[in-house]
């Protein structure tokens, strides 16, 4: 039986070798550790509420995630709270997919930026995953532009 859940920090270490696997299944070839990172990322934010995760366990086993960072901009007229829910850390382990998992922890972490005051999600989607945002209501941005430092 399927169990969805709240991310506790208990869970962390899972759930960022997770994270790690989903980055190079989408194609991430980079060599560094980025657990130290993302570690204390997660820590950083679950602890001030700016992301929140649920995951799907079958067994006690993390199948499934998701994550919901929320920050703020400048307003602007399509989202004028400022407030945006960045999307990330959904997966779903190959042998649970297509069962709707991913749409249901999809369900709970709209609702968390909904009640956070968000005026929009958004996300960098996987070829993988654009049938579900696009199922849900996502629309594509072609403006979507990255200046790395």
């Amino acid at each position: 039986m399927i169990n969805i859940r709240r991310l506790t920090e208990s869970d962390l270490d899972t759930f960022i070798d997770i994270r790690i696997g989903q980055l190079r299944e989408e194609g991430a070839t980079e060599d560094i550790d980025l657990r130290p990172a993302l570690r204390d990322y997660y820590d950083r934010h679950m602890k001030d509420g700016t992301f929140v995760s649920w995951i799907a366990e079958d067994s006690g086993k993390i199948i499934g995630t998701s994550g919901m960072s929320f920050v703020e901009k400048p307003p602007y007229f399509s989202c004028p709270s400022g407030r945006i829910g960045l999307l990330s850390s959904m997966f779903t382990d190959k042998d649970h997919r297509r069962q709707g998992i991913a749409k249901k922890l999809l369900d709970l972490v709209v609702n968390d930026a909904r009640e956070y005051g968000c005026g929009c999600v958004q996300i960098t989607a996987s070829d993988m995953g654009v049938l579900l945002y696009t199922d849900y209501g996502f629309r594509k941005n072609g403006n979507f532009m990255q200046y790395n430092l």
